[in-house]
């Protein structure tokens, strides 16, 4: 019996001092993510139009339209996995641009930088 709570507390210590080594001396695991949204638009307005049905029959359709113009941004790094990527857009009415990055394994850099408007979709 004496043996088994032994080699429990061998256990214990070896755990705790292997979880202690690695607060201690740097190697623990350190990852942050970041997300910002800001949103600018204005309050919603009714807009009222005419849809037809498969009959031919018109029907008034109300919806709700609020001007949309927002910032928003995502980041991840994790060392650890080397899970690195980000992202960042705007809008302001129909003009949406931004970009997003993602860090391969390798060590190269993907980044696509992208802008759409009424005109270009």
């Amino acid at each position: 019996m004496i043996s088994k709570v032994l080699c429990l507390v061998a256990l214990v210590v070896a755990v705790t001092a292997q979880h202690g080594h690695n607060d201690h001396h740097g190697h623990g695991h350190v990852a942050y993510s970041s997300q910002s949204i800001h949103r600018h638009d204005g309050p919603a307005h009714e807009v009222v139009h005419e849809e037809h049905d498969k009959h031919g029959h018109v029907h008034k359709v109300i919806d709700y339209y609020a001007y949309p113009k927002y910032d928003f941004e995502y980041k991840v790094e994790d060392k650890h996995t080397g899970d690195i990527k980000s992202q960042h857009e705007t809008r302001d009415g129909d003009v949406a641009k931004g970009y997003y990055s993602l860090h391969e394994p390798h060590g190269s850099v993907r980044e696509v930088h992208y802008h759409s408007d009424k005109k270009t979709g």
